[in-house]
């Protein structure tokens, strides 16, 4: 039998600018999408670490995370 220990997953999110709005409010819309994500994992009670958060030329967002696999224990991957 087999038991998971620690389990994280590592993604990489490109938080893009919406093509039908004009610039300002897209970055805007942007910046507002990412702090709604953060929010996110908190209420869910995510564990996570924001390795890099790289703004873009265009205003766009790039942010790589490790986070908690489902309700799976993190072991060392968040310290």
């Amino acid at each position: 039998m087999k038991r998971i220990k620690a389990a994280c997953i590592c993604q990489t999110l490109h938080f893009m600018l919406k093509e039908d709005a004009e610039h300002d409010e897209a970055v805007k819309l942007v910046n507002e999408e990412v702090t709604n994500y953060k929010k996110r994992l908190d209420q869910n009670r995510t564990q996570y670490k924001i390795l890099e958060e790289m703004p873009q030329p265009d205003g766009s967002i790039v942010i790589k995370l490790i986070k908690q696999y489902n309700q799976s224990p993190v072991g060392d991957y968040l310290k």
